[in-house]
């Protein structure tokens, strides 16, 4: 057991330092960070449910152009963006940011804000949302 939790503490330690480990049969693995944030796109503190947590994993395609509504997020959501490039505008303070390849978002919570596809290709985005187990993350602007 003793040694279950020290393998288990330096596999953790390893990721945690994108440092390279070993799988089970030998062959490196190679982690790399991609990011580390504390807070949201508009500077809030990362807060997360208090009870009963469900993760949702959804994968988002955005074409050239399109804007999506004005809405919110009562939860934490994550996007991790694939392809393409995206511009996130909060619409309460009119500040801004651009997303492309690579790039990682921790979206506002409880801002209403809205995105737009500015490139000429669709962007892609792995979207992953912790939420009270059965609830929705995305409330549109009436």
């Amino acid at each position: 057991m003793r040694n279950t939790l020290a393998s288990a503490l330096l596999t953790a330690a390893l990721y945690a330092t994108g440092a390279n480990a070993l799988d089970s049969s030998g062959t490196p693995v190679v982690v790399t960070l991609l990011a580390s944030k504390t807070t949201t796109a508009s500077g809030q503190p990362i807060t997360l449910p208090q009870e009963n947590v469900e993760v949702q994993v959804s994968a988002y395609q955005i074409a050239p152009g399109a804007t999506l509504p004005v809405h919110k997020h009562p939860f934490p959501r994550y996007a991790y963006v694939e392809a393409g490039t995206l511009k996130v505008t909060n619409v309460e303070t009119g500040a801004s940011n651009t997303y492309k390849t690579g790039d990682f978002i921790v979206e506002m919570i409880g801002q209403w804000h809205q995105a737009t596809n500015i490139g000429a290709d669709p962007v892609k985005l792995l979207v992953i949302d912790q939420v009270e187990q059965g609830a929705k993350n995305t409330i549109l602007k009436q």
